[in-house]
């Protein structure tokens, strides 16, 4: 087993972590930091489960790995809320109910974070391209679609 130490803030906390250069940044986030809202399904980087925003960027965690990491920043569904306040996207997943099982979500807001600080006022046809690379098993999409508008809405305070 070779191992390499690298520098990686993950939700807003720089930490030294010496990592099997196998592992992939899923496997880091869930079973050796406990950072379990990040969801495996594929394990191929098709589903969008796994997402995470690394350098802004939104990823598929479970096609990266941790040892290529090092000096990233990495924000993951539970990174998001302040405390008891919900990010807003989160909020507007919850009010406009853009779920049913959940095992998509997390990847579904993380994306959609993503997008929002790219764009902050997406038409429809926008926020559908930016969530394209996640996909939903029970077919959520138009409550997904909802949530992302009304989360851009509480997010310029509308």
């Amino acid at each position: 087993m070779s191992v390499k130490p690298i520098n990686i803030t993950i939700n807003g906390q720089q930490q030294t972590i010496n990592v099997d250069v196998r592992w992939t940044l899923k496997d880091l986030l869930r079973e050796h930091l406990q950072l379990t809202g990040t969801k495996t399904g594929c394990n191929d980087g098709t589903c969008g489960f796994c997402t995470v925003i690394v350098n802004d960027r939104n990823i598929y965690s479970c096609a990266v790995l941790a040892a290529s990491l090092d000096g990233a920043n990495v924000v993951t569904v539970e990174g998001l809320a302040n405390g008891a306040e919900l990010h807003p996207v989160q909020r507007a997943f919850w009010d406009e109910m853009g779920f049913q099982c959940a095992m998509c979500t997390p990847g579904f807001i993380m994306s959609s974070v993503a997008l929002l600080n790219r764009n902050p006022n997406p038409t429809v046809e926008e926020v559908r391209d930016g969530v394209s690379g996640n996909l939903c098993r029970c077919g959520s999409y138009p409550k997904v679609f909802n949530s992302v508008l009304a989360a851009a809405k509480m997010m310029k305070g509308a």
